[in-house]
């Protein structure tokens, strides 16, 4: 019988902690992630492998984008869906959303600069 693997972590800024939630279907992965005051799902992502435009013969990936009017969670979900498919090779969803009352600047961009590493940890745990 086949099955769903999945797994759960936590990311941690200064100022939130991010829930991440990694669901293995086939070769291919859904990842959720949730964090801030208010867990919710602001946009989704699906990312799908594919030839580097580049030509020099590496993995890279195309996107498709559902926002939902008025949120920001784009940059995290595509980033994180658009690395794991190519690193991957694999069809990738990403879903989410992170709220913070009151965010500054300086909040923004390191939960920016965090990306990367989350989607370093995610493809860590999936090996």
């Amino acid at each position: 019988m086949k099955t769903f693997t999945q797994k759960q972590m936590q990311y941690k800024l200064p100022f939130t902690e991010i829930q991440i939630s990694i669901a293995e279907i086939g070769r291919d992965y859904h990842i959720l992630i949730g964090g801030g005051d208010v867990y919710h799902i602001g946009c989704t992502v699906l990312a799908e492998p594919r030839p580097s435009l580049s030509g020099n013969g590496t993995v890279s990936s195309t996107s498709s984008v559902l926002n939902r009017s008025g949120h920001k969670d784009e940059h995290v979900c595509r980033s994180i869906a658009e690395t794991v498919a190519a690193k991957k090779n694999a069809a990738v969803v990403c879903s989410g959303g992170i709220h913070l009352d009151q965010i500054t600047p300086r909040q923004i961009e390191m939960l920016q600069k965090g990306v990367a590493e989350m989607a370093a940890l995610i493809l860590a745990a999936i090996g």
